[in-house]
């Protein structure tokens, strides 16, 4: 008779996988969320992801904000490749300037799949974030003094600037 009883005894978590019912109606355990216990299986709604012209509008912004999400990666580029004038730092800054260049030549055929009503936003975003792009790789050029921006850089006969001034860190002692 005892063991009869602890056979009946249910526990709290013991599941019963005997019985074929939809759901057992005596159980505590609740369904989990989106499953429909009438069909019998999980109830997915039909979402935006899911809808093949989102899909394509997704991409291209994320064709087009690329350029723009290289920026903060150029500028550690350029604080890694210092200020002087050796080999690494300048193939540094010629690969900051070829590959915004070549992408600008070639974004009609990057953007030749994409049509509709975002198209002209997204090639004005694309050519502004190469662009940037451009712009930084010229100031790390200029910084590191490979433009010319004097005319002692253009003409042979006048005379380099003088610097008027000097100044540097340190202590003075009296």
């Amino acid at each position: 008779m005892a063991a009869v009883r602890a056979v009946q005894r249910k526990y709290k978590w013991a599941l019963d996988f005997g019985s074929r019912g939809k759901q057992d109606r005596n159980s505590d355990l609740a369904s989990p969320p989106g499953y429909n216990p009438s069909v019998g299986q999980v109830h997915t709604e039909t979402s935006r992801e899911s809808d093949p012209n989102h899909l394509i509008i997704k991409k291209s912004w994320d064709l087009a904000l690329g350029p723009l999400k290289q920026v903060p990666m150029n500028l550690f580029i350029m604080y890694m490749a210092g200020n002087s004038i050796s080999i690494f730092p300048i193939m540094m800054v010629g690969m900051l300037i070829i590959r915004p260049v070549k992408a600008l030549f070639t974004m009609q055929n990057t953007f030749k799949m994409i049509e509709g009503s975002h198209a002209a936003g997204q090639k004005f975003v694309y050519f502004l974030g190469n662009l940037l792009n451009v712009a930084l790789a010229l100031y790390k050029c200029q910084s590191m003094g490979l433009l010319p921006s004097h005319a002692s850089d253009w003409l042979a006969f006048v005379e380099p600037q003088q610097r008027m001034e000097f100044s540097g860190g340190g202590m003075v002692f009296t």
